[in-house]
């Protein structure tokens, strides 16, 4: 997209425009959130989800996805516009706003030498230590809105490997509404959906008998969705 040369509001304040990523994982039973140290004045060394300013050229989904490649080479994953923080001092560098997006990702599927490289880490999310400017409010905000979406639409989905086991999908669950589940009715509740196909594999990673491995399936729940089916599963 080409911007126009001329400035027409050049009388006008100037500002900053950035985007923040939070960045959601899950693994070993845990929700994870990937945070780095700031690498930028003011406010040098302290941890921060990880952003950018937006670029000219770029829309702000954009400059998100950007950041998303760069620090984990990943493309093509859940990401969605969370709200805009704009209070005038949030920022001691600078007058700018911030679009924030949050991003679920498989753990298993990221560029592991990128997020090295990029000094990023994933914190569990109850250990996350204080973050630089409104970012913990943000990752509070993401965490809020998954919950209410995870109540009508599959996106925790997002979280679990392209294969996964009905006691995985439960702990990502238990671990995203932060409280336990009866896995009896879990099981039946989830089964009843039939938006899953039942794999001839089993993982037996935690027992000799194992446990049957499951896919999503997207065509299923697109039909349902398009009936007007809820898709409550806590």
């Amino acid at each position: 997209m080409k911007i126009t040369e001329k400035d027409y509001y050049i009388q006008e304040d100037k500002m900053y425009v950035a985007t923040d990523c939070v960045i959601f994982g899950f693994d070993e039973g845990n929700l994870k959130l990937l945070i780095f140290k700031r690498r930028v004045k003011p406010l040098m060394g302290t941890w921060s989800l990880i952003g950018s300013f937006v670029r000219l050229q770029e829309d702000v989904s954009e400059a998100a996805e950007r950041v998303l490649k760069e620090i984990t080479g990943l493309e093509n994953v859940f990401m969605e516009e969370l709200k805009t923080y704009g209070t005038a001092n949030r920022d001691p560098g600078y007058r700018c706003i911030s679009i924030a997006q949050y991003a679920l990702i498989r753990i298993g599927e990221y560029d592991k030498e990128l997020v090295e490289r990029h000094g990023a880490h994933w914190y569990d999310i109850d250990d996350v230590p204080n973050l630089v400017l409104e970012h913990n409010q943000m990752v509070e905000d993401a965490l809020a809105r998954i919950r209410r979406k995870a109540r009508y639409k599959p996106i925790g989905f997002e979280l679990l490997p392209q294969k996964f086991t009905i006691p995985q999908l439960q702990r990502l669950y238990e671990a995203v509404y932060q409280k336990k589940l009866d896995a009896r009715n879990f099981r039946k509740k989830v089964l009843s959906l039939n938006v899953l196909i039942k794999l001839d594999e089993k993982d037996k990673s935690t027992s000799r008998r194992g446990a049957f491995l499951y896919k999503f399936d997207k065509s299923k729940y697109k039909k349902l969705q398009e009936s007007g089916f809820n898709f409550e599963i806590s």
